[in-house]
């Protein structure tokens, strides 16, 4: 049991659970221990003396604790549309990386009527969601604590092992991976530095139905050249791209190799869609698309659905003279040149106090030239910079700004 201050927030992280640990917390007497340790505030102000107070009364037991009652709290909102989750246990990276209930879900219900083989099952977050829609559901972990959590956190119905994922242990499954992209609450980046590696991942699984939870910045070129063809799709939920998930070819939708799911409004696009969408000038919205239709690659198919035109065809924004339901824009007030000395003016005639700067295509700070522009009024727009105007076509480009009053 290793405890780390954390410097910025003045908490206290457990970083290591042990095969003890859990044993311990899956007892009678560490249920009775959770139970006390529960009634704690344990807030930022109360935390150094609650966690005293634990000490007193549980010793050595005490980090595992409070650690267990922490990651609790949290996973009531992120997990909590998967049921009762007030018991579970977690480690703190696994808790970190674990998929959200909604896109847990989301994908569950793609396989649903299915086998599926969660092979890095971890703490159970996956397999909870898809109990409920898979004809059958087996995981496995290399992990012997987070399966052991997992085997806590999960139904006797769900059939687990430990396995590496890389060694397959099932036939005629459909298989998902989430590799590891944290160690020590630190993100990996690159999919060399996944846990499994995604490329050996992905040989492993030639040929069979398989899915793998991405990061949302995964290079899709470096995607491809893994030897990956089936589909990729960018998940966003509550307004932030959750994920990219690679869904092989007997998976997928025939045709389809970029989808955009937005759970918040059940909207889903494919590269399959129509993408007639045509270049124009500013209406009376302008529209910033979901980050998972611009992350897929689906703007145009955006725009096309919802009868709007882009600003410039390298740019995401759209416009329109209305708006699609549910959905922020920008009524355009003003279109001018971008300098900062006329758009000062031009917000300063509005009565402009705050700002919020959205930037496409062009090198600025928002947060720096907020400062720099000094306003003091006291209406709350919007500006959007955009570069307008392919270079080289009809005298190359420019960068245009365009205040706003936003829909809310």
């Amino acid at each position: 049991m290793v405890l780390q201050r954390d410097g910025h927030r003045g908490q206290t992280l457990l970083t290591v659970f042990t095969s003890d640990d859990v044993s311990y917390l899956r007892s009678e007497s560490g249920a009775a221990a959770l139970a006390s340790v529960a009634e704690f505030e344990l807030s930022d102000i109360s935390r150094i003396a609650d966690i005293a107070a634990v000490r007193g009364r549980f010793g050595e037991r005490a980090p595992v604790l409070v650690e267990t009652t922490l990651l609790r709290r949290k996973a009531a909102d992120k997990l909590g549309e998967l049921g009762d989750v007030s018991g579970w246990l977690f480690t703190g990276d696994a808790l970190q990386q674990a998929t959200a209930a909604p896109v847990a879900a989301h994908r569950a219900r793609r396989l649903a009527g299915r086998v599926v083989h969660d092979a890095t099952c971890s703490i159970g977050t996956e397999l909870a969601a898809l109990c409920g829609v898979a004809q059958r559901v087996i995981g496995s972990d290399i992990d012997p604590v987070r399966l052991a959590m997992a085997r806590h956190n999960l139904t006797a119905t769900v059939d687990l092992c430990r396995a590496d994922a890389l060694r397959p242990v099932t036939r005629d499954t459909a298989v998902v991976v989430d590799p590891a992209r944290r160690s020590g609450g630190r993100r990996r980046f690159s999919p060399d530095h996944y846990q499994p590696a995604l490329g050996p991942l992905l040989a492993a699984y030639r040929g069979r139905e398989l899915a793998v939870k991405c990061s949302p910045g995964i290079d899709f070129d470096e995607i491809a050249r893994l030897g990956f063809d089936g589909e990729i799709e960018v998940t966003s939920y509550r307004g932030s791209v959750r994920e990219a998930c690679l869904w092989s070819g007997g998976l997928a939708q025939p045709g389809v190799r970029r989808r955009a799911s937005v759970l918040d409004r059940d909207e889903h696009l494919t590269s399959a869609d129509p993408d007639d969408c045509p270049v124009g000038p500013a209406g009376r919205w302008i529209v910033d698309p979901d980050g998972a239709v611009v992350r897929a690659g689906l703007v145009r198919h955006y725009g096309a659905r919802h009868g709007l035109w882009q600003l410039d065809r390298d740019i995401a924004y759209l416009s329109g003279d209305r708006l699609p339901p549910g959905v922020r824009g920008f009524e355009v007030l003003e279109r001018l040149p971008f300098d900062e000395r006329r758009l000062r003016q031009a917000l300063t005639a509005l009565d402009c106090g705050a700002a919020e700067i959205l930037v496409r295509g062009v090198q600025v700070d928002p947060d720096a030239l907020r400062r720099r522009l000094r306003l003091r009024g006291g209406a709350a727009l919007s500006v959007v910079i955009a570069r307008i105007g392919r270079s080289g076509a009809g005298g190359g480009s420019h960068a245009a700004a365009y205040v706003c009053r936003p829909s809310r």
